[in-house]
């Protein structure tokens, strides 16, 4: 520690080799000897970080984060450099990583907030913590200045149940060959990069089952699905199984074509989503009056199927692809009407028992009238009958008489 020529406290100390000099001078030689005792402590309890990490800028961090993850999907990777380009860099960029507070992503987040969804505050808002959560397993900062910072709360996406009327009249505008695609949706739960990936391999016709082990990406590739949980094997119904099998047949294609693509553009080349979207999708959806629907919803409905059916969850979970059943209940699976009627019965039966018989319209007694005796009650036999009238000839005979 020395004096400067201003009066001021210059603190610094070594360590592994390095001399770190404070980023600020001190008005007192008190304040000095505190700073350099709060770097001896950090060093002692293993917490230290180099004090010239975090002179570095939030935009040269961003640039090591999105780099230090080169297995990322190409599609998440795009996702993230748009936040960050769009939503966090002309905010945050030239701010240097330690002199970023709380409060300063508390004013980003409400900034957010102020003019988009919720849901779209969330996944900017995860991008960024996981900016400053690299920043601190680098040991260029100590803590994240994202802990702490409230959110906008966000609710249930309103996704329709559809009735089985509904679907059929979806599938009969989809068509032959497209159909088969939304019903893999909805009773699969496949994602539509899931449908779009299947090739002829992924179909086995004889067992019943479909393999669920790539998706196709926005660029026309194909990847590995979203998460582990995705990769797995589903049973289809029988009728699903003939509208696939006659969907091959049509294209021409057997089990030597494993590696083509079930599910193709006119031109037989890989679905791109927004072309697929605008000129089938919203089409079909138009024509079986359902408007607005999306693709995705067919998963909340394929989870609501479940649910309502009575499968158990671990199945359920299985069969969307979920890392988790929380996602599988809370997120995706909806309440239906009827499923509302039998709990109010099953919930009512249980606490006042089934209702009281109404009398019969011939009986105005409100006991109905008996019809077989008791169970414990007791039926004489004739041998008995017979004894117990010979009784009461003989009482009769050796009574006294009492008239004339």
């Amino acid at each position: 520690m020395r004096r400067l020529p201003s009066g001021r406290f210059q603190a610094s100390y070594w360590h592994e080799g390095t001399r770190h000099v404070a980023g600020d001078t001190f008005g007192t030689k008190a304040d000095a000897l505190a700073w350099l005792s709060r770097a001896e402590a950090d060093i002692s309890r293993g917490s230290w970080v180099d004090p010239s990490g975090g002179k570095l800028t939030v935009a040269e961090v961003v640039a090591g984060w999105l780099e230090a993850n080169p297995t990322k999907r190409k599609s998440s990777r795009l996702r993230d450099e748009s936040i960050m380009r769009t939503h966090v860099l002309p905010m945050l960029g030239g701010h240097q990583l330690a002199r970023v507070t709380r409060a300063d992503v508390q004013r980003l987040v409400d900034g957010w907030a102020a003019r988009s969804k919720a849901s779209s505050v969330g996944r900017m808002f995860s991008a960024l913590r996981a900016v400053f959560s690299f920043a601190v397993a680098s040991e260029l900062v100590v803590r994240s200045p994202c802990v702490g910072v409230r959110l906008p709360k966000s609710g249930l996406v309103d996704r329709p149940v559809l009735t089985a009327e509904q679907l059929q009249g979806l599938g009969e505008a989809l068509g032959p060959d497209e159909a088969p695609m939304m019903w893999l949706g909805v009773v699969g739960g496949l994602r539509w990069a899931e449908c779009a990936g299947l090739t002829v391999s992924a179909l086995d016709l004889l067992a019943g089952t479909v393999l669920v082990s790539q998706q196709l990406s926005r660029d026309g590739t194909l990847g590995v699905p979203k998460s582990r949980a995705g990769v797995r094997r589903l049973a289809i119904p029988d009728w699903l199984v003939e509208d696939l099998a006659g969907l091959l047949s049509r294209r021409g294609l057997t089990g030597a074509d494993d590696r083509v693509l079930v599910f193709v553009s006119p031109d037989g080349q890989p679905l791109h989503y927004p072309n697929w979207r605008r000129r089938t999708w919203v089409p079909a959806c138009e024509v079986a009056g359902l408007g607005g629907l999306r693709f995705h919803d067919l998963r909340s409905m394929a989870a609501t199927a479940l649910v309502a059916a009575g499968v158990d969850v671990k199945t359920a979970q299985t069969r969307l692809g979920h890392s988790s059943p929380s996602l599988t209940l809370g997120i995706y699976a909806r309440a239906t009407a009827a499923g509302d009627r039998a709990a109010a019965e099953a919930v009512g039966q249980y606490l006042r028992g089934k209702p009281a018989a109404k009398p019969s319209a011939k009986s105005p007694s409100l006991r109905p009238a008996r019809t077989t005796p008791p169970a414990n009650s007791f039926a004489p036999t004739d041998q008995q009958l017979a004894a117990m009238r010979a009784v009461a000839s003989a009482r009769a005979a050796t009574a006294p008489r009492t008239g004339p």
